[in-house]
């Protein structure tokens, strides 16, 4: 869900709500797809995030692996609520392209390279404390 941040396939993502194909009725949309879709997907942040928040860490790297996951949440939340929201009713209002990729490059600019590197940190870490910890895990790849 987070892993996407800051790139196109999410502006992609988030536009391809809005699409509409003549020939398929049932893809008609009601004008809200990606507005709607976004903030589903803050409610969904920050409930992982008080999920985090919650979460016991008694040793070092725990604490590490807690507080780095905390400022990734912290990061890209008020981006969704903010320049992704507005990305969206663009989207859903069939803004112009040059307005929305003023927004997703403003996005890429002023956020993608800190979050790219506090979320590989936090990768780098999580892999280090599962395989000492004998922790099976899924990385996606």
């Amino acid at each position: 869900m987070i892993n996407d941040f800051a790139s196109a396939d999410l502006a992609r993502h988030i536009n391809d709500e809005t699409k509409e194909y003549p020939d398929i009725p049932s893809s008609k949309k009601k004008g809200n797809e990606a507005n709607t879709n976004i903030n589903n997907k803050i409610l969904y942040l920050e409930q992982s995030l008080e999920k985090v928040k919650k979460l016991s860490a008694s040793g070092d790297e725990e604490k590490e692996i807690k507080a780095l996951s905390q400022q990734l949440y912290e990061l890209v939340i008020p981006v969704y609520k903010n320049e992704y929201l507005a990305y969206a009713k663009l989207c859903d209002s069939k803004g112009s392209q040059s307005a929305k990729d003023e927004i997703i490059n403003s996005i890429d600019q002023k956020y993608g390279a800190r979050f790219e590197q506090n979320f590989n940190t936090l990768m780098e870490k999580g892999k280090t404390y599962a395989q000492k910890n004998n922790i099976q895990v899924n990385w996606g790849q």
